[in-house]
């Protein structure tokens, strides 16, 4: 029986949430769930407990809040997992380091799942690099917890393709309800002495935390490249583009920031009578009654949603049959400033 094994569970985003109702769900005792402070969230700023923290109030289980494991606050921390008599740990995104101290506490140390097939795309955002880079397959790893970065001895892993119309966030939502199987499955493997974990093989490539500046969409690129780059930052960090009309009653107008919630790599529909003059120029809007493509540099992409600052998610077609002639995405280096109102 599961119950008899004491398990600390870390993870603090929505993905986290699946794997602990998994563990829970599997018979396993939660001693706690480890996880980072409340925070402020909305325009009001309001401090509200991470998703995971809600989820283990609801659960009745005994929540630990920590920001780091290091220093005298994480020394505090530590010393209460230490008083836990843990069998092991599970972490899921729980978004600080474990130092050597804490990884030798559980008798069968820290399991961590991970949303990569390591030793590809270590680190915090390995989803939206794998779709940026429009890499064929994705999958999740049950690793054991080490000092090095995402490098321990793998347990387990699964593998899934990755198609062009996918955002990093609909792929991470889906990872996060197929890897709490495998890390629960895994775990209980490892507590019964049947699981065996291998070496990471292979080159290893990182995935660091994606800023603001990685969701700027240039149009001068090519397409698969532009609707990769939208779909692998949305929905974090976000895909946006600064708007400018070519209108010489328009000169001085700054150019608007606009967000992009999705696109698809497709060719302009057969027909269009959407063309600029002086040829297909990159950042060029291909307006259509049911669709709107942007051009780029050797193609066209389909925008899928989009929101104007200040409003609400739209489809890219209502959005577009409001825009003043002209009006195209502006291209090249990403811009250090943009103006957050609309036209």
């Amino acid at each position: 029986m599961n119950s008899r094994y004491r398990i600390l569970f870390a993870g603090t985003p929505d993905t986290a949430v699946p794997s602990l109702d998994a563990l829970v769900e599997a018979g396993f005792t939660i001693a706690a769930v480890l996880t980072r402070p409340d925070a402020p969230v909305g325009r009001k700023r309001v401090l509200t407990p991470s998703p995971v923290a809600a989820r283990a109030a609801e659960l009745g289980l005994p929540i630990l809040h920590a920001s780091r494991l290091t220093g005298d606050a994480g020394r505090e921390t530590l010393d209460r997992i230490a008083a836990l008599d843990l069998d092991a740990a599970a972490v899921v995104a729980y978004g600080a380091l474990v130092p050597a101290a804490g990884l030798e506490m559980p008798r069968h140390g820290w399991v961590n799942l991970h949303f990569s097939l390591l030793p590809a795309y270590r680190g915090a955002a390995p989803v939206q690099h794998a779709v940026i880079d429009q890499a064929a397959q994705t999958g999740a790893c049950v690793f054991q917890l080490e000092e090095g970065l995402d490098t321990g001895p793998v347990y387990s892993r699964l593998v899934r393709d990755l198609q062009a119309d996918e955002t990093s966030g609909a792929v991470l939502a889906d990872l996060a309800v197929s890897g709490a199987d495998l890390l629960a499955n895994t775990m209980a493997a490892i507590l019964a002495g049947t699981a065996s974990a291998e070496s990471q093989s292979g080159e290893p490539s990182l995935a660091p935390k994606l800023d603001q500046a990685d969701g700027f969409v240039d149009a001068a690129r090519p397409a698969a490249a532009v609707a990769a780059r939208i779909n692998g930052t949305t929905p974090e960090p976000g895909a946006w583009a600064l708007l400018e009309v070519e209108s010489e009653a328009m000169d001085s107008a700054a150019p608007q920031r606009i967000k992009i919630l999705g696109a698809v790599p497709e060719k302009l529909p057969e027909g269009s009578d959407d063309l600029p003059v002086g040829g297909l120029t990159p950042g060029h809007l291909h307006r259509g009654r049911k669709a709107v493509h942007l051009q780029c540099a050797d193609g066209t992409v389909r925008l899928v949603r989009v929101q104007p600052a200040g409003k609400k998610p739209m489809s890219a077609a209502d959005w577009a049959r409001g825009l003043p002639e002209g009006t195209r995405f502006q291209t090249g280096s990403t811009p250090e400033t943009a103006t957050e109102g609309t036209r």
